[in-house]
Formats: structure tokens, sequence, C-alpha cells
């Protein structure tokens, strides 16, 4: 194994879940440099993340402002790549892998490189959260990868944990970074695919995605869907389709605008009942924000 593999992680307010989920992500024979962006939250877990990479031996990024998944991701990437990293595992702070896993991505990697490279990913109960994705072009709704799939649909792997090498990162110019949050991983992999790379789900290969660690209060205690979870994906759909699919689709996902906000609200579980204006808020504002992006984007379409 001659490439250097960089692990990349955004932070936002969870450096101690940052600590028990890279706890065991080296091997010898990976060595793996951890570079961790830094969207900053409060100064105390700015510092608290300092005195932590200094212990660890992270190499960190701190850009002054929120700059979102893509971006700070592309940030990290570069990075990394001013170290010597050619291979990146792109990683959520809520996931974990442990090293044998990463060694099996890497493998896998090295033998296809032009390709997303992404294993099984878990829930802590054990359960799938993700073995690849379709999205449906009829409706813009997300179901499993199948092996032989609708003609109807675009393959997509969740960016919550997979491998990517240098050369195809150039080629993709990395995360869009119009999406700040949400359907990044979609994009990322439809334009992949048209590029010619594969999306390769390693069954032999798992990581763990504790997608409520980062939606947690000081507690503990799991607040639900964010403000911003609602806005984001109900506004990136439309982006999404604004930028990628034809004119017939996104005519078809504009005059379904409201029935996936509804879609995307239903999804946010009975907590969200406890302050229904705000997620409706946030529905209304993304779905607003969608429309008008996409037709900025494309006035004929």
């Amino acid at each position: 194994m001659q490439d250097r593999l960089a692990v990349v992680v955004v932070n936002y307010g969870s450096h101690d879940m940052l600590l028990a989920n890279l706890r065991g992500i080296g091997r010898p024979e990976l060595d793996p440099l951890v570079v961790v962006v830094d969207n900053p939250t409060t100064t105390d877990e700015r510092t608290r993340l300092c005195r932590l990479a200094e212990e660890t031996g992270w190499h960190t990024v701190l850009p002054q402002a929120n700059l979102g998944f893509g971006a700070g991701i592309n940030l990290g990437v570069a990075h990394a790549r001013a170290l010597g990293a050619r291979t990146f595992l792109i990683l959520n702070p809520d996931a974990r892998i442990a090293g044998a896993d990463l060694a099996t991505l890497w493998e896998r990697h090295a033998r296809t490189p032009w390709s997303l490279v992404a294993p099984v990913v878990r829930r802590p109960d054990g359960s799938v959260w993700s073995r690849g994705s379709h999205l449906r072009l009829d409706s813009g709704s997300h179901e499993p990868l199948r092996s032989e799939p609708d003609t109807r649909v675009l393959p997509w792997i969740s960016g919550a944990c997979f491998v990517v090498g240098e050369a195809l990162w150039d080629e993709l110019g990395g995360f869009d970074e119009d999406y700040f949050l949400y359907w990044e991983d979609v994009d990322l992999s439809v334009r992949a695919t048209r590029a010619g790379a594969e999306l390769i789900v390693v069954d032999d290969a798992e990581a763990v995605h504790d997608e409520g660690g980062t939606q947690s209060d000081r507690r503990g205690h799991a607040r639900g869907k964010s403000d911003l979870y609602y806005y984001y994906n109900i506004r990136n759909r439309l982006l999404f389709a604004a930028k990628l699919l034809d004119d017939a689709d996104l005519r078809h996902w504009r005059r379904r605008a409201v029935r996936a906000a509804h879609d995307v609200l239903l999804q946010g579980g009975r907590r969200q009942f406890g302050r229904p204006l705000r997620p409706l808020r946030a529905a209304v504002r993304g779905t607003v924000a969608g429309l008008v992006t996409a037709r900025r984007l494309r006035p004929q379409g």
C-alpha cells in the first residue's frame, strides 16, 4: 500500500463523540492521517477540540465560520492532500468504523480506484441504516439499493462513510458546496456515475452510524430533527433537481414540492409535535427557497 490514507471529518460541537468514534480506526499498515475540520460553535468547543487534537495527533482545520458539510469536507481533503494523502475516508462525526473494516475498504478501492467505496452502515442496534440507495425519479423518494433496479432510478451511497481517491475527487471537484447540508452525497454519487465511476458497497465491511448522536442535548437526550434538517432537505431536493435532472423530471419535482415537504416533516417523528410551528416554518421556507433556486438556475425547465 503506497498511497497515504487520510480520514476526513467535519466537527460541529461534537468533539467528545470524535474521540470515541476515531479511537479504533488506526492499523499499523494503514497509519491514516486524521484531519478534523471544526465548523465553529463555541469558543469552549474549539478549545477542547484543539486540546484533543494535540493529544491524539490529529490535524485540525479551523475556519472562522460554519461552512457546512460539503465545503468542510472539501477543505479537509485539500489539507490532507497537502500532508501527502492521496486516498480519503470521508466520515461523519457520529459514525465509526473499525480499523479492519477500513482496511477492507482501502483494499477494495485499490482494486477499483475509479469508484466510491462504502461499507454497510448500521445503526447502533445492528439494523441496516444504509446499504446504498436508489433515488426514484418519479417521486424523489429513496429506496434500498437493488441488484435489478427500475430504469427510472439513480443510485447513490451515503456520505456518512466512504472512500474516494484523489483522481476521482479532482474530476468531480469534490462536494458541491451549494448544498451546505444534506443531498450533497446524492449529488456526488450521481455525478460520479455519470463520470463512469462505480458505486461499490462492500458487504464484508461495516460502519456504525449513531444518527441521533449529533442531535442530542448536553444531557445526552435526543432533540429530534433540527430546523436545519427540514429546511435543507426540502430546499436541496429542488436544488438537486435543477442541477442534475432533465426538464420533464424537474417540472414533476416542482409540482410535488409541497407533498415532498410533507414527507420530510413526517420523518421528524413524534418529537416535532412538541413544537409544531418551528418545523412547519422551516419546511415552508425550504420549499420557497427550493422553488426560487430551481427557477433561477433553470428558468426554462
